[in-house]
């Protein structure tokens, strides 16, 4: 039995939230400078650019949004380059931005709750919603797109990360119609003789939800498109691809449209989890015309998943890594996201689904049980058989939590290794960066993007990817808010 002490000791939090709530203040300021407060040395051949994206504003002028994902979208981007670090930041100049930036106000409803000023009667039948380009950043077919899923992506410059327009792949899009903001690169395409290509979808939620299947050659242009129908409402924010298959998670949701349009509610505010029901995994070919090209559709038990780390076919069957939860937390109305209570909830996992499309069976395997989210892998392995993956994780084994720690773990042999920013430390998505001509899969860096609520600033962490110690701290002369998605590119942008 554990002494008194140990119990105390035990129970002790590795973070307060009011060190937590820091990140989420709006960082108004956008920075453009060279990074002169380092610890250790940043690697020569580490060359290239590591973008961010997330929601940089909390509130307009003072008015509360209601929920970050509804935050404007502001871009990060961290330049390497001969042993030296530049960082700038700017905001994605929608219209919805540069309006509301000039009226001092609120002007556009939020899917996550964010309303206008004015009660129902201000709401009332206003389906416009702002389109925030707050969730991804890439780098295809020589444009750099800011993107968020349900409407099409914004084009900055990659030198001044100024807004160029927006991006309709040679007109494969249409005006306002969704591209998701969760793309994956295939480095070894089948169908282009072993070029590589970016898969994406988009949803397009009803009775019946339609799911359109993007796939894009290295120029940007739109090769593969193909749409499918699947019953029943659709909230995917993330899939996975194997070389042949794109895989999708329908968790189990109903949506009741009726509060949001009488301006009582953000959309998503009326997304309910259906514990009675299961979750139902989608297989659909990535090549249409093949024999068999309709969707396969197989159920587990009742889950939710934002999140897929990676997916690759063996021995017959599909085997997918997903950051599971119990159950979707609803988004309340007059919550206040800043007064989380984690105890409370329960933590996101890391399991493994063993999909066999002829049995129709699934089996699955919990590989992680620490709280875990935003996974990262070898960029030449998506889709792929693979061996170590990377995440942001809680401090503690058990228990939900913030994010303040990275995990390591060895597929292969089931080794794990935690790194850990705590007690002040909070992390967000690690990105796998492989080092030139690497001996091995894990020979590269990890880069995350740390914030500081001792200081109120935020830092670059560069770790060796074989053991996750630590090579080279870049303390940044501002804090950056709590991000979402982002990638990193051989190309230096200054």
């Amino acid at each position: 039995m554990p002494t008194q002490e140990q119990e105390s000791i035990s129970t002790v939090k590795s973070y307060t939230r009011e060190d937590w709530q820091g990140g989420y203040t709006s960082l108004k300021e956008e920075y453009d400078y060279w990074i002169d407060d380092i610890e250790g040395e940043i690697p020569p051949e580490l060359e290239g650019t590591l973008f961010r994206n997330g929601p940089g504003l909390f509130d307009i002028n003072g008015q509360k949004i209601h929920h970050p994902f509804d935050g404007d979208g502001m871009i990060s981007r961290i330049t390497f380059t001969h042993g030296k670090a530049h960082y700038s930041n700017r905001f994605v100049r929608t219209e919805g931005y540069i309006q509301e930036q000039k009226a001092g106000k609120i002007l556009y409803r939020g899917v996550f709750g964010t309303q206008k000023r004015g009660g129902m009667l201000a709401n009332i039948f206003d389906f416009k919603i702002k389109n925030i380009a707050n969730t991804n950043i890439i780098y295809w077919g020589g444009k750099l797109l800011a993107l968020w899923e349900a409407a099409e992506p914004h084009i900055l410059d990659p030198n001044t990360l100024e807004t160029l327009g927006k991006e309709y792949f040679h007109g494969a899009l249409s005006e306002g119609e969704a591209f998701g903001a969760h793309p994956h690169f295939d480095s070894n395409c089948v169908r282009d003789d072993g070029n590589p290509c970016m898969v994406n979808f988009s949803i397009k939620p009803g009775v019946l939800t339609t799911i359109t299947i993007f796939e894009l050659d290295v120029s940007g242009k739109v090769i593969r498109k193909h749409a499918h129908k699947v019953p029943g409402f659709c909230f995917i924010h993330d899939f996975a691809i194997t070389e042949n298959y794109c895989i999708f998670f329908q968790n189990p949701v109903k949506f009741n449209p009726i509060p949001f349009a009488l301006g009582m509610r953000g959309a998503g505010e009326c997304i309910k989890f259906q514990t009675n029901q299961p979750t139902r995994i989608i297989v659909i070919p990535r090549q249409p015309n093949s024999m068999v090209d309709k969707a396969e559709i197989l159920e587990i038990q009742s889950g939710f998943v934002f999140h897929h780390a990676n997916a690759f076919e063996k021995n017959g069957e599909i085997i997918v890594d997903s950051i599971c939860y119990e159950n979707l937390p609803e988004v309340e109305p007059n919550s206040d996201f800043r007064q989380t209570d984690f105890a409370a909830l329960k933590p996101g996992q890391l399991w493994r689904f063993n999909l066999n499309l002829t049995d129709k069976i699934v089996n699955r395997e919990l590989i992680e049980s620490r709280s875990c989210e935003f996974p990262s892998l070898h960029p030449n392995k998506v889709g792929r058989e693979y061996r170590y993956l990377y995440m942001s994780a809680a401090h503690e084994e058990t228990g939900n939590a913030p994010l303040q720690a990275f995990v390591k773990v060895d597929l292969e042999t089931g080794k794990k290794i935690l790194w850990s920013a705590a007690p002040k430390g909070f992390t967000s998505e690690p990105i796998f960066v492989p080092r030139a001509n690497a001996a091995g899969e894990d020979d590269g860096w990890v880069l995350g993007l740390i914030y500081n609520s001792q200081h109120h600033r935020s830092h670059i962490i560069i770790l060796d990817a074989k053991d996750l110690t630590v090579v080279t701290k870049l303390h940044l002369q501002h804090h950056v808010p709590y991000g979402l998605h982002g990638n990193f590119v051989n190309q230096v942008f200054i």
